[in-house]
């Protein structure tokens, strides 16, 4: 028995969609920008973080930016691989380096209480 819930539900992209999208993906640029940061300030000060930390660090900003293109696209995969993403890397910023990264916390945030509110109704257009 299958259930449809959305039965008004079109494959286009609304507003929703696009708005949700465009906050995650800020946020998410917010953090990159602080590993970045992080990056090149690495030399001027006397910080200790290990060169093997920024490949990490920028594997996991690229799948990021993978997940969300994904979710653009309409694959699964997108939508369970960015909060796994993202709270990896909120917890190598945690563990590694000592920062609480708000913007990680927003993003995660967002995900949960604004963007599942537009996956959700196209679930069934995702592949």
């Amino acid at each position: 028995m299958k259930n449809n819930y959305f039965k008004g539900e079109t494959s286009e992209r609304d507003l929703g969609f696009y708005l949700s999208l465009i906050a995650m993906l800020l946020f998410a640029l917010m953090g990159i920008g602080i590993d970045v940061d992080q990056f090149l300030q690495q030399q001027e000060k006397n910080v200790q973080i290990p060169s093997w930390y920024f490949y990490l660090i920028f594997a996991v900003d690229l799948v990021i930016l993978i997940s969300l293109a994904l979710i653009y696209f309409y694959r699964k995969v997108g939508v369970f691989l960015f909060p796994l993403a993202m709270a990896a890397h909120f917890l190598f910023h945690i563990y590694y380096l000592d920062t609480f990264l708000y913007s990680d916390v927003t993003a995660l945030f967002l995900y949960t209480g604004i963007g599942l509110l537009a996956f959700i109704p196209k679930w069934q257009f995702f592949k």
